[in-house]
């Protein structure tokens, strides 16, 4: 830093002061908000982490039971049973916001209110292997809509976490010893003036009155 460029007046030290509060001020709102941050991420890992087992277990149950479906069933019989679906789920998206970060929240909503409806076709030429997928695959829907909202919620709350780390590491490395280096150059050139006026005007001092004695001193004529 360059400290002869700052202007050693007492006006400037009471603006660096002002500004250090406010540095520090806000590098303690900054580690504040890094460190809830830390916790909300790392209570969604830990969801995160268990969704995503429950779901790789149910979707390999799905898929073996759609294996067994397969081997029993020909492949014109499986698509035709598969070709028309009755059931629709949509996805609504909305964010919610977690210390400045807008994570999205997902709502399914079914297009029937009939569960049943998730098998679009007889159950007379099919098999019960595919009746057990399609019913794996329903009810791991919304356990695979919650996976994905945690995923990117992390994925937001890491890019948060890492803007937050980087400032206040700047207030804390940077700014606010910049701050405290000018204000303690600027205390010291103040204290420096400060002997200085006080040595000159002793000298003054002095000086009137050694000027004053002098004069008043009688004259001796003999």
């Amino acid at each position: 830093m360059a400290v002869m460029n700052v202007n050693p007046t007492r006006m400037e030290l009471t603006n660096l002061k002002r500004k250090l509060t406010t540095a520090r001020r806000g590098h303690k709102l900054l580690k504040d908000k890094r460190d809830e941050l830390m916790r909300q991420f790392m209570l969604l890992v830990r969801e995160n982490k268990e969704l995503r087992k429950t779901v790789e277990g149910k979707i390999a149950e799905a898929n073996a039971h759609m294996a067994v479906a397969r081997s029993v069933m020909s492949d014109e019989a499986l698509d035709v049973a598969l070709m028309v679906p009755m059931q629709e789920m949509s996805v609504n998206i909305h964010e919610k916001n977690v210390m400045s970060v807008m994570i999205p929240v997902f709502e399914s909503s079914f297009k029937t209110a009939d569960a049943s409806d998730i098998y679009s076709y007889g159950y007379a030429f099919t098999s019960t292997d595919l009746d057990a997928a399609v019913k794996s695959l329903s009810d791991i829907m919304p356990e695979l809509l919650r996976l994905a909202e945690v995923e990117k919620s992390c994925q937001l709350m890491a890019v948060e976490i890492e803007k937050t780390r980087r400032r206040v590491n700047a207030l804390e490395h940077v700014m606010i010893p910049q701050y405290e280096e000018r204000i303690k150059y600027i205390a010291m050139k103040l204290d420096e003036n400060e002997r200085s006026a006080t040595t000159r005007l002793m000298k003054v001092k002095d000086m009137m009155l050694k000027e004053a004695h002098n004069y008043d001193d009688p004259v001796d004529y003999m």
